[in-house]
């Protein structure tokens, strides 16, 4: 197996890897948005999160513009948000076919680690990329923690994951629904924009209208058997 940019087709569902964005993607909400109604800066946020996801704004910029408006939130918030998310329909369905034929599944997120982590986990995903939030004496300080997880840092991040697996580009997917997602979405075999901004409608490969993920496992045979 290698990276290289060979046609060879991809067998139904053995896909070698799938890498998913989360917040509208793999679940149905922006868990900054959530997590901001708490903060009762909920409308200001989810403004800067939809000119954000169109490209519009500097994701990085924008994700530190919308985290200092949390500061002062107690942690315990986070339990809460995350009892919230739901995963988009489908979601379990096409992790499970991708990991029954031996692929890995990743979730690279511009969310946040706290709540996408313990949900992942439990569908046996362990390659799970995210923000931090700091905190300290349990409340968030305004701050992210690490590496902040941009459009560039998601296109490195897939590279890294393809060699890792040893992967042929022509047996990975990624799916996102923002313009921060072009740069990983451009790099797989098959880049599906799901439900997306038109930003990354333009740069996919294929797309998405209707908010079920079973929906790219038929895009894969389709890609298959042409």
């Amino acid at each position: 197996m290698n990276d290289s940019d060979s046609a060879t087709p991809m067998p139904g569902n053995a896909i070698q890897l799938l890498v998913m964005d989360v917040d509208s993607t793999f679940i149905n909400e922006e868990v900054i948005d959530l997590i901001a109604v708490h903060a009762e800066v909920g409308t200001q946020v989810a403004d800067i999160t939809e000119r954000a996801m169109a490209g519009q704004l500097d994701f990085a910029a924008s994700l530190a513009e919308r985290v200092a408006l949390l500061k002062g939130l107690p942690v315990s918030v986070l339990h809460e948000v995350r009892a919230q998310i739901t995963l988009t329909e489908g979601a379990r369905e096409l992790v499970a076919a991708v990991q029954s034929g031996g692929g890995v599944v990743a979730l690279v997120s511009g969310g946040f680690t706290p709540i996408i982590a313990p949900v992942a986990e439990t569908m046996g995903i362990t390659e799970v990329y995210a923000n931090g939030l700091d905190s300290d004496d349990g409340l968030l300080t305004g701050v992210t923690s690490g590496r902040v997880i941009d459009p560039s840092a998601k296109a490195e991040i897939f590279a890294q994951l393809s060699s890792k697996y040893g992967c042929d580009r022509a047996l990975t997917v990624a799916i996102g629904d923002g313009a921060n997602d072009i740069g990983m979405i451009q790099a797989a075999g098959l880049g599906v924009a799901f439900c997306a901004k038109p930003a990354l409608v333009a740069a996919a490969d294929a797309s998405v209208t209707n908010r079920d993920l079973r929906e790219v496992l038929t895009l894969i045979e389709a890609r298959a058997q042409g």
